[in-house]
């Protein structure tokens, strides 16, 4: 919610995803207050590898990192991050500035206060927006030379299209001249892939469901999230794992003053993970406007960090 109120782009997404024939709710609203904490719960569950080789690899680079975008200016964070990345990054750049950008607003807080107490002599001003789109950054930060990041693959939860229309956005808010640090997951053996999408202890099916427990919250919903559940998949053709939550019997329930059935076996898309290597990646970033610098990657070659500069854009050779 947004002060209080439901969202509109919420209700409208729910409305349309449900219609089907191809039921899909965009990821965006898995990230309420509650979902926030179960994903930041996930990222420190053992078969969850994104956010543990990210963490070993931003410690491994930080002084080669600072060679490269120096010291001062403004860090810009899309999506709030982790309490465990994030300040390896602060640590080694010392910007003057960060800039943390969520939708979820109480939780985005709450991470802000934490590294304000940790970097006392930071300025850290919290930005409550949808950052896939162009965001307004505070203006004490305008003349500030501008590192975005973007960490925990998270653009692999876009398709490709959106992925791009997401870089561009990013160069929009962060200005030509700007750098970005983001954060690439590969292709890799489907028994390290799925448990990391399906663990053990349920906590990523709690994730999944807990967007159905929000529909029923917000909207008014009168769903039986007993009777749906958690289920990973690997889509080869798309190159990117998905996520979706399976009715396991006929239903028929409202939401957002709407009526809707679904059948025992189908499902509700609701997030997906592509992974990429270095080469695809590379022409993503500059189908977005942006040029790759410099790439670091896990020492399995399973994960990567790009360095990219939003260069002048040219429409010939």
């Amino acid at each position: 919610m947004l002060n209080g109120q439901v969202d509109p782009q919420f209700r409208a997404d729910v409305q349309k995803g449900l219609r089907g024939p191809r039921r899909a709710i965009s990821a965006r609203w898995l990230y309420d207050r509650r979902g926030s904490e179960l994903f930041d719960e996930i990222t420190r569950l053992p078969e969850y590898y994104p956010t543990r080789v990210e963490t070993e690899l931003l410690a491994k680079i930080g002084t080669e990192l600072q060679e490269h975008i120096g010291t001062s200016g403004a860090v810009v964070e899309f999506g709030a991050g982790s309490v465990t990345k994030t300040p390896l990054l602060l640590r080694a750049v010392r910007p003057t500035a960060f800039v943390p950008i969520d939708i979820s607003g109480d939780y985005l807080r709450a991470e802000a206060a934490s590294l304000s107490g940790e970097f006392p002599d930071l300025l850290v001003s919290p930005v409550e927006a949808d950052f896939t789109g162009a965001v307004a950054l505070p203006a004490a930060i305008a003349d500030m030379p501008k590192l975005g990041f973007f960490s925990g693959s998270t653009i692999g939860n876009f398709v490709p299209r959106s992925a791009v229309n997401l870089l561009r956005n990013m160069r929009q808010t962060l200005g030509e001249g700007a750098m970005l640090l983001i954060a690439f997951d590969r292709v890799k053996p489907l028994d390290l892939l799925i448990p990391a999408y399906d663990d053990a202890a349920g906590v990523t099916a709690a994730f999944n469901l807990n967007l159905l427990e929000r529909i029923n919250r917000e909207l008014d919903g009168t769903i039986d999230i007993s009777s749906f559940a958690h289920k990973a998949i690997w889509n080869d053709r798309e190159s990117r794992i998905e996520m979706h939550l399976r009715a396991g019997r006929d239903m028929e329930f409202s939401a957002a003053g709407e009526d809707f059935a679904i059948k025992a076996g189908e499902s509700i898309h609701t997030e997906n993970s592509h992974k990429y290597d270095l080469r695809s990646a590379r022409i993503l970033l500059s189908a977005g406007g942006w040029t790759a610098k410099a790439e670091w990657s896990s020492d399995d070659d399973g994960f990567s960090l790009i360095l990219a500069e939003a260069m002048p854009v040219y429409d010939a050779p």
